[in-house]
């Protein structure tokens, strides 16, 4: 058998082609699954625009010098098995890497799961390792996979972000600034927001999504870019960058006298990233999720932060999946050639926020 993988380049995010290889037989204790489906979102580009300073390359190494496998959330079926703890047929949730197959060596099992025991994964974050069984995960009903694969770890990104900035008072804030607001990481967390007495969320966005993000209802206003101005340069308010867009940044943080805090979240605008540089007011501190997971499962214990998790999971996706006004519409990618086409795409940031992509690359 032989497992298709599609490679990027780590220089430059928008190259990207596929690679077939033989598959190695397993050694004892590991399995081997086939990737059924997995999303392709702009939390992915950002895992590759961070790929060296947050280790995400390391995941799934590409053994071809200069590119790249970018980690992907999805959906997988073991197809064998040399565990005994995990049978064939099994349907695992998890971070595969953007291939038709990947090789887990589990350990630490418990009912609800597994960690994958691969040397490489050793040092890095344990959160990521982890894969759930879906006949035990509280998270998982058949008809919302898309909506799972799409959606669950953008909106614990989302759900983690406003836990923290609410842990954090909201640094003396009362206004919430999101870029790229219609992208899912940002919305969701405008949704969790929402229920916040006394903060104002505003969306920031290209003048192409604004009607988009307008029609959502979780922000009390919408503004273009280039509509800043608007916003009156006294307000007390934290910047939550989801776009990454270096000259907007630079122009938030010289607006703002009252810019309480800076939150570098992710890198939407790809060919306009760039490092914090000299601004005024606070430093942009990159937000990593599991340090708050860390953090609440030491103060609430795991099973209370799970449980308030999928509490607002089931909420949003209620939400996102309303017939009425759906705030995602699911578009399928089947087959390696699509699969890369899709990947360029979105790379390149040619999509519409309403679409969901959902790829198949086996």
């Amino acid at each position: 058998m032989s497992t298709t993988t599609l490679l990027v380049r780590k220089d430059h995010l928008t190259e990207a082609r596929l690679a077939t290889a033989e598959d190695a037989p397993l050694a004892a204790g590991q399995v081997r699954v086939r990737v059924d489906a997995f999303a392709l979102t702009a939390n992915n580009v950002t895992y590759a625009a961070f790929g060296e300073a947050m280790h995400y390359w390391q995941f799934f190494p590409a053994q071809e010098e200069g590119w790249g496998i970018v980690p992907v959330w999805g959906f997988g079926t073991v197809v064998q098995s040399l565990h005994p703890g995990v049978a064939v047929g099994e349907r695992l949730w998890g971070y595969w890497p953007m291939a038709g197959g990947a090789v887990l060596q589990p350990q630490r099992l418990t009912e609800r799961g597994f960690a994958d025991g691969a040397p490489h994964r050793a040092e890095l974050h344990a959160v990521y390792n982890q894969y759930l069984r879906s006949n035990q995960d509280p998270f998982y009903t058949p008809d919302s996979e898309d909506e799972q694969a799409l959606l669950r770890p953008l909106f614990t990104t989302s759900w983690l972000i406003d836990d923290f900035l609410a842990d954090n008072v909201f640094f003396g804030a009362d206004t919430v600034l999101l870029s790229s607001a219609s992208s899912k990481t940002a919305y969701g967390t405008a949704f969790q927001l929402q229920q916040r007495a006394g903060i104002t969320r505003i969306g920031l966005t290209s003048a192409a999504n604004k009607a988009f993000c307008e029609s959502l209802g979780c922000y009390d206003r919408v503004l273009a870019y280039e509509e800043l101005d608007q916003v009156d340069a006294a307000t007390p308010c934290v910047y939550v960058d989801f776009a990454g867009n270096a000259g907007f940044r630079s122009a938030i943080h010289g607006r703002f006298a009252n810019l309480r805090y800076s939150c570098a979240v992710g890198g939407t605008h790809v060919t306009q990233l760039g490092g914090a540089g000299q601004l005024p007011g606070p430093r942009p501190t990159l937000f990593f999720a599991p340090a708050q997971v860390k953090k609440r499962q030491q103060d609430w214990g795991a099973p209370e932060l799970n449980r308030r998790l999928v509490e607002a999971w089931h909420a949003f996706r209620a939400r996102v999946a309303d017939p009425a006004r759906p705030w995602l519409r699911v578009q399928r990618h089947d087959g390696p050639a699509a699969a890369l086409r899709a990947y360029r795409r979105v790379a390149a940031g040619d999509t519409e926020p309403l679409l969901g992509h959902i790829l198949t690359l086996g």
